[in-house]
């Protein structure tokens, strides 16, 4: 959903300046599930994270490098008491993890790193909105794109800190995908010419 407000206005101002008798249905929903939307035919294009591996199946066009933040709640509650010290015990703090996609994956990464092998998992939810929304009422701390945080609404991003940023090393790729034996329909390639990266 982020995306609709975050990097599909400047595309779809362009799409719509080369054709503007196309009528564009526009269906928003958590983001791990756009691939798969695409790979059943449900969507004809999608904006989504890049997966560890790419369906054989699907082109995918970067649109940009997102950082990823771990995010806690802002206001004194018990989940900023256990991370606003030196060295948190991440083994005790409450989780809040997205059920699937990229984003799942970083999370998965982030206690591989930090050698977590049974994390606290306070809830897993579709959507990095409403992971948003759950650390900013104390539920617990979460790993998502920026872009969600700096998309979410002033009174939910206020209640929300940044505890660390991603670093290059864990790049979450957003883009725009399609099926690629779909590239060659019209307004399929038409779509595909005005992406940034061709």
């Amino acid at each position: 959903m982020t995306a609709a407000y975050s990097h599909l206005p400047p595309i779809l101002d362009r799409f719509r300046a080369e054709h503007p008798s196309v009528e564009i249905k526009l269906t928003t929903g958590d983001a791990a599930d756009a691939m798969e939307k695409v790979v059943t035919g449900e969507a004809d294009l999608a904006i989504a994270g890049k997966p560890e591996t790419l369906p054989g199946a699907v082109a995918f066009s970067m649109l940009e490098n997102l950082a990823v933040v771990l995010i806690a709640p802002a206001l004194p509650c018990p989940v900023r008491n256990q991370v606003s010290v030196d060295k948190p015990d991440w083994s005790t703090v409450p989780f809040i993890m997205a059920d699937q996609g990229p984003v799942r994956r970083r999370i998965e990464l982030w206690f591989r790193r930090n050698k977590i092998s049974n994390p606290m998992i306070y809830a897993t939810v579709g959507g990095h909105e409403a992971m948003v929304s759950m650390v900013a009422l104390g539920c617990g701390v979460a790993l998502l794109p920026e872009v969600v945080l700096e998309n979410s609404p002033e009174p939910v991003r206020n209640r929300v800190m940044i505890l660390e940023r991603s670093d290059e090393k864990t790049p979450f790729e957003l883009g725009v995908c399609v099926q690629k034996k779909r590239l060659h329909e019209p307004l399929i390639e038409a779509f595909w010419k005005i992406l940034p990266n061709h």
